[in-house]
């Protein structure tokens, strides 16, 4: 009887019921958006906008991923289920590579097309007489002195922390399949750790930057690609991090089995995504 009971399950794809999370959700990026226009031309009010957005937007995200949970821990998704997640976010991390992809090609054609085009004869001639093809360059015009950030310290050691918490979380997923709670949960706590302390340096880099270095969001090309390429990069460690802290909490309440786990599978391969993208970021933003 409990056999059918599964096969039944599995059989068919589970409908949730008509949710308000959605619009829910739109609202909320509609009031942050229309925040950030008031922050943007010094209008009053403006912050308070993103303020309500995003709290109407940590709310929502809660209480659907709570109805998400309370449905897989209620035996709701089978095997279709368990594809269909796996589409989604095989396609939302594509996603994602598109959209570090838009700002590495943007640096790339700055550093071999731009930069070389306005150092020209021509250039130089009509525009900016003087102006010399190098990179790190914040364009022509730029006239403060700014010295760019050095890839062999802080930058080197949040290499080595995110490619180690790879390792700790792969470690995690391996003791997750042998049922090795404790484990489980040790090296979680410490993929969380070494996250939280990648974010730390960050902040730490970005003072140095701005205190002593006069390297901003507004230092030209230079400054501009650094913050956008490395502060997004930030922003996504973060959501991995507080994914995975969900996780860890998850894994502790015993939610997830050996053989059916994709809730953490998807953080995990959020993870490893923000791994790559780091590695490639360091090699081409710092490095070269």
């Amino acid at each position: 009887m409990a056999h059918s009971a599964s096969t039944e399950r599995q059989a068919h794809y589970a409908v949730p019921a008509p949710m308000a999370w959605p619009i829910m959700g739109a609202a909320a990026l509609f009031l942050m958006a229309v925040g950030a226009v008031n922050v943007f031309n010094d209008n009053k009010g403006g912050w308070l906008w993103i303020v309500a957005g995003l709290c109407l937007l940590i709310y929502m995200m809660m209480r659907w991923f709570g109805d998400v949970i309370r449905e897989s821990e209620g035996g709701k998704y089978g095997a279709w289920e368990d594809l269909s997640f796996r589409w989604g976010m095989s396609f939302f991390i594509f996603s994602e590579v598109m959209f570090f992809a838009g700002f590495f090609g943007a640096l790339w054609w700055v550093r071999n097309y731009s930069v070389p085009d306005l150092a020209t004869i021509e250039s130089n001639a009509l525009m900016w007489p003087g102006f010399s093809a190098h990179w790190p360059s914040a364009g022509p015009g730029f006239m403060e002195t700014f010295t760019p950030m050095a890839a062999w310290g802080i930058p080197a050691i949040n290499t080595l922390l995110l490619l180690s918490s790879g390792v700790t979380i792969t470690i995690a997923h391996w003791a997750l399949k042998e049922n090795k709670r404790g484990q489980l949960i040790l090296f979680m706590i410490f993929t969380i750790a070494l996250g939280v302390l990648f974010l730390a340096l960050q902040a730490f880099e970005y003072g140095h930057a701005y205190s002593e270095l006069n390297l901003k969001l507004s230092t030209g090309a230079y400054g501009s690609t650094f913050f956008m390429l490395t502060g997004f990069h930030g922003f996504h460690v973060t959501c991995g991090a507080i994914m995975l802290t969900v996780i860890l909490f998850r894994c502790i309440a015993g939610h997830f089995k050996p053989d059916q786990h994709f809730g953490f599978e998807g953080v995990a391969w959020y993870w490893h995504f923000v791994d790559v993208v780091w590695l490639v970021l360091f090699i081409f933003v710092y490095w070269l």
